[in-house]
């Protein structure tokens, strides 16, 4: 019959794994790097998108960066405050005004409807700011955006124009002129500010006395668009700036969201933390909101609002608790069967089946 011994050996595997580990005690294996095994796959965090996680360093994508005018214009802020110091100067007369137990004062400016006139102001001076206290590690100038080669007018561009930096007045004119010939909004000025500072940072370029005016024009033109339900179109600035052509503001338009990279959305959080940035601003430069007493008209108004928005919350809550009982979750609908199965037996119990007793019934009926 052979030899059965060395059959049962070879055929049992609990013998083998001894035998084997008479020859020779088991070594783990080295584990082998990507360039030896030939697998250059890339990990998943290895393949992110850089520019992604750049963007919470993005003041106009990401709301928790700071704006680059607030954090431009506080090297001014300091320095008058320090050279008040110095000099014994006071601030001059106060111009605020406070509010006591017989007036209260309020401006009109809100983050939903700001002030036109004063937003502006404060959009003026923050591009002021901008130019000012730019960079001069000699970033490259975009033909597009230089008014020598694009001329908003036929005056001969002088010389000199690319050295001495515009005042705050100058720039405020520019842009009040925009908005009140075609008619904009005060978001929109925002939404501006917020355009022209991604421009800054999307294209890595900086505002400066050659430029300023075209790239404000061009942010300009597109948050008119993007905000407004009926923008302005391009031959309409054509005929508020009359020595410029349709075909300069399309290319102006076109090569304005290219290096947007196209990225026109502004969530909400950015806007709010732009508008009161610029509050901020205003009132470090004694720019202040225009502040009126509250009248009694006003007063009713502000009254009439809060009774209907605490209305409005109470229905609210009413919905709420409406949806929680009439859920459709088992445990809600158990508890709510049970409730009622309980109250139409104590209720029914040792009693004849009168009225009461009977609407009872039916009302309890959809939930036995």
């Amino acid at each position: 019959m052979g030899n059965t011994t060395s059959c049962c050996v070879s055929s049992s595997p609990k013998l083998r794994r001894n035998a084997h580990s008479r020859l020779e005690s088991y070594r783990p294996e080295a584990e082998l790097s990507r360039e030896d095994t030939g697998c250059n796959l890339q990990h998943i965090s290895d393949r992110e998108n850089i520019d992604d996680l750049n963007m919470e360093f993005n003041p106009s994508d990401h709301p928790r960066a700071s704006t680059i005018f607030l954090s431009k214009s506080q090297t001014d802020v300091r320095e008058k405050r320090k050279s008040l110091y110095i000099n014994h100067h006071p601030p001059g007369q106060l111009r605020r005004k406070y509010s006591s137990c017989s007036t209260i004062f309020l401006d009109d400016s809100t983050v939903s409807q700001p002030n036109l006139k004063y937003t502006i102001k404060c959009v003026a001076l923050a591009i002021y700011y901008h130019i000012k206290n730019r960079d001069t590690d000699g970033r490259m100038l975009l033909d597009i955006f230089d008014e020598n080669l694009h001329p908003l007018s036929k005056s001969e561009v002088p010389p000199d124009y690319d050295k001495h930096d515009p005042e705050q007045k100058q720039i405020y004119r520019f842009v009040r002129t925009l908005f009140s010939a075609a008619q904009l909004t005060a978001e929109c000025a925002i939404v501006t500010l917020v355009y022209l500072e991604r421009l800054l940072t999307y294209a890595e370029i900086d505002i400066c006395p050659a430029n300023w005016k075209r790239i404000v024009l061009g942010a300009i033109l597109l948050a008119s668009k993007v905000w407004d339900d009926q923008a302005v179109w391009n031959v309409d600035y054509c005929q508020i700036l009359k020595d410029i052509t349709v075909e300069d503001m399309n290319e102006l338009e076109r090569q304005f969201l290219e290096l947007l990279q196209f990225n026109i959305n502004v969530p909400s959080s950015v806007y709010a933390k732009y508008y009161f940035d610029l509050r901020s601003l205003a009132e470090a430069n004694n720019l202040s909101f225009p502040l009126e007493p509250l009248s009694r008209d006003r007063a009713y108004k502000l009254e009439a609002i809060s009774r209907l928005c605490e209305d409005k919350y109470k229905d609210f809550r009413k919905a709420a608790k409406k949806r929680c009982l009439y859920s459709a979750s088992p445990l809600c609908s158990t508890r709510v069967n049970t409730k009622w199965k309980e109250k139409w037996r104590n209720q029914c119990s040792g009693e004849k089946m009168g009225n009461n007793c009977f609407s009872l019934s039916l009302t309890a009926l959809p939930f036995l």
